[in-house]
């Protein structure tokens, strides 16, 4: 079974957590192209690691860009597990602009119950680690296992 993936930040081509897609051992994953949310969401960076998170708000932010995978059932499964489905964030099926006037459904992680004051954040469009915002991810290796960063955004 094959599934359409939209990833927005670490996930993406250039960016830190890119070879969980591109590892063998978490299942088969195809490059389909790039893509745009039919609707806007808030795009933001968050907790003291700079993660980037997709606040389920629908017409609030930007209509963020991001890439389409398509992925075996072993590699969802995996995502699932980095993503901490569905306990942290929710996978949903949205539509995904591949032209002006094209879309794909794909399955999209968002993060569905979040601080009221995450919306204020600043807003992105488009992420990268590297970004002007000058908030770099975090890697997991080398984070404080003692540090709840979850609960910095819930």
């Amino acid at each position: 079974m094959s599934h359409r993936v939209f990833v927005y930040g670490t996930l993406k081509r250039d960016e830190p957590n890119h070879y969980w897609l591109t590892s063998p051992e978490n299942g088969k994953s195809n490059f389909i192209g790039v893509g745009v949310t039919k609707t806007k969401y808030p795009l933001i960076i968050a907790t003291k690691y700079n993660i980037p998170f997709l606040l389920y708000s629908p017409g609030k932010g930007h209509h963020v860009r991001g890439e389409i995978y398509e992925v075996d059932d072993a590699m969802l499964s995996k995502l699932d597990i980095l993503e901490d489905h569905p306990k942290f964030y929710e996978r949903m099926i949205d539509s995904i602009l591949i032209n002006k006037s094209d879309t794909l459904d794909c399955w999209v992680y968002f993060l569905k119950s979040f601080k009221k004051e995450c919306i204020d954040r600043p807003k992105y469009e488009n992420y990268s680690s590297a970004g002007p915002h000058g908030r770099p991810y975090l890697e997991r290796f080398l984070r404080d296992p003692n540090f709840d960063h979850k609960a910095d955004i819930r």
